[in-house]
């Protein structure tokens, strides 16, 4: 599967402790593991779901290093979108380069201090299974400085744009460049970091996973020695809540509603 430039192709969570991360996502998600990517790769391991590849985890090589979830965008080029970031106002955390025979990847932090990746792809195309109960559903940044930001991935992934019509929610709506922006065609979008929130949570990306029962998923972290962020509640859209791993990795479940009468 090909990726549009600046869609989500591909997540990862980098852990200190990789077996405990299979063993809490196995449960989870019902993830089951390919085979350690060997020193060579960092210890990289791809997480599958009904044997279609999902995400992956990677044991962190500097305990100083962030307990993260990580998205990827994709690209043609990474050269040349890292260069764009450079002219946005962005910043290269690491420099593309190859992942042979995989692909080209690089991290970069918008200028809102967000971390995000660029993945050109070559042999690892992203994600096999994604929307379905456990694998990746949605992405969107936090940011306090939303002017600098929403210029920042317009002009380098020249996404369409739609603010959502809510004054009580200031979130602006992605979709890829060239698409009318819209629900039906969003592929992420940008929130803003509140007086709600704790004064030292950086600009960061969330990184959703779709679930069939959001409660549910919720009891199950915490049975498994993680934490609660935000408890289940009610969207439009369906059913979220805002997690935390048995390692300090925060990520969200999104259960969709179900339709009248099913």
């Amino acid at each position: 599967m090909a990726f549009t430039e600046g869609v989500p192709c591909w997540v990862d969570a980098q852990l200190p402790d990789l077996a405990a991360g299979k063993r809490f996502y196995g449960e989870l998600f019902g993830w089951t593991f390919g085979e350690d990517g060997g020193e060579a790769y960092g210890h990289y391991t791809n997480a599958y779901g009904e044997g279609r590849r999902v995400a992956a985890l990677v044991p962190k090589r500097d305990g100083r290093m962030p307990t993260v979830w990580t998205v990827y965008l994709a690209t043609p080029d990474a050269r040349a979108a890292a260069a764009r970031i450079r002219a946005a106002g962005g910043q290269l955390v690491t420099e593309p380069f190859p992942v042979e025979p995989f692909g080209t990847m690089a991290l970069a932090a918008d200028p809102g201090g967000a971390v995000f990746g660029l993945w050109q792809a070559s042999g690892h195309t992203g994600f096999e299974k994604q929307g379905a109960p456990g694998s990746y559903c949605w992405t969107e940044v936090y940011t306090r400085d939303k002017e600098r930001v929403d210029a920042f991935y317009s002009t380098v992934f020249g996404y369409g744009t739609r603010d959502l019509d809510d004054p009580e929610v200031d979130f602006r709506i992605w979709s890829p460049a060239g698409t009318e922006a819209g629900e039906d065609t969003a592929i992420g979008g940008r929130s803003v970091l509140t007086d709600a929130f704790p004064a030292e949570l950086p600009g960061h990306f969330l990184v959703y996973f779709a679930v069939a029962d959001c409660d549910a998923a919720a009891a199950t972290v915490t049975r498994l020695g993680g934490r609660v962020t935000a408890p289940p509640f009610d969207t439009p859209y369906g059913r979220m809540a805002v997690l935390t791993d048995n390692q300090g990795a925060a990520f969200a479940v999104l259960a969709a509603p179900v339709a009248e009468g099913a």
